[in-house]
């Protein structure tokens, strides 16, 4: 029988209960223990269990029918649940326990480091005394469980999370489909942070069913100049604002340095895009 280690399932019998653990024997190395509520809630001593193992912080090894997300030489999304900015990133694997991603796996630009919510595409290592940590996935890795995408998703509209960042651009994955998408850095306003969920465009279908996508509105979505002026303005502050085009052209001069012609052109730019509404002497954004 294969030694049991940290990271490993194995199916274990039930023999004894010692007041909140359950008593598992692994018929070659002895007694391993499981916190009842790590178990499901119709068990009972005589009976076989599906296991994950894992080093608890006492440093013993411990049982939990909670599977994780992903095992060794296999991937799933953890979601992260903190961030240490001198250690990595803590995530949870869908399992009773967190583990870290290190730091020195995330990106060198804080910045683009995730943040609680955000998701990592990754699997599971130990190190030389068990502990479980999360390890990235790698690109090799990513080619093997994408899925192929087909010339109908042209122009469509994907949710996707980044599971690379290069100064070239960015790699993401498809929600839920798991297609495999690529953003140059030249279709991106700004880089996505690592495990940001983002909607991207398909702006083109290879033949071996990899996407490239942009970050970028379509020509007919893209704001003109003054719109985008105003647009930034707005948002700004917080997306209400007291111009409307019933404002006189000195406040309109003063504020946004145009005329107000120019002005009401763009609020209809805006307000033909659903972007703005304007309602008792305010310009309000959509997204408020």
């Amino acid at each position: 029988m294969e030694e049991l280690k940290s990271g490993s399932t194995a199916k274990l019998e039930i023999i004894a209960q010692e007041g909140s653990r359950w008593v598992l024997d692994d018929k070659q190395d002895g007694e391993i223990k499981m916190n009842v509520s790590d178990a499901d809630e119709n068990v009972q001593i005589g009976d076989v269990v599906e296991v994950f193992l894992y080093v608890n912080r006492r440093k013993e090894l411990t049982a939990t029918m909670q599977m994780p997300n992903m095992t060794f030489g296999t991937f799933g999304w953890a979601r992260v649940i903190r961030s240490e900015p001198r250690e990595g990133v803590y995530v949870d694997i869908g399992s009773s326990f967190e583990v870290l991603v290190n730091g020195a796996d995330l990106p060198q630009i804080k910045r683009l480091w995730p943040q609680v919510g955000d998701e990592l595409y990754m699997t599971l290592r130990t190190d030389l005394g068990g502990n479980i940590f999360g390890r990235l996935a790698t690109e090799e890795r990513v080619l093997e469980v994408i899925s192929e995408a087909d010339s109908s998703l042209f122009n469509a509209n994907l949710k996707a999370r980044a599971y690379r960042l290069l100064p070239v651009g960015s790699f993401l994955l498809t929600i839920p489909e798991n297609y495999r998408i690529f953003v140059h850095e030249s279709e991106q306003k700004a880089e996505p942070r690592l495990g940001e969920e983002v909607t991207v465009r398909v702006i083109d279908v290879h033949n071996d069913g990899t996407l490239n996508g942009s970050f970028l509105p379509r020509v007919e979505e893209r704001l003109s100049g003054d719109a985008e002026v105003i647009y930034t303005y707005l948002m700004d502050i917080g997306g209400k604002m007291p111009f409307t085009d019933k404002s006189s052209p000195d406040e309109i001069q003063e504020m946004f340095d145009m005329s107000k012609g120019s002005f009401k052109r763009a609020l209809g730019n805006l307000m033909k895009q659903r972007k703005i509404v304007q309602e008792d002497g305010w310009t309000k954004s959509t997204e408020i």
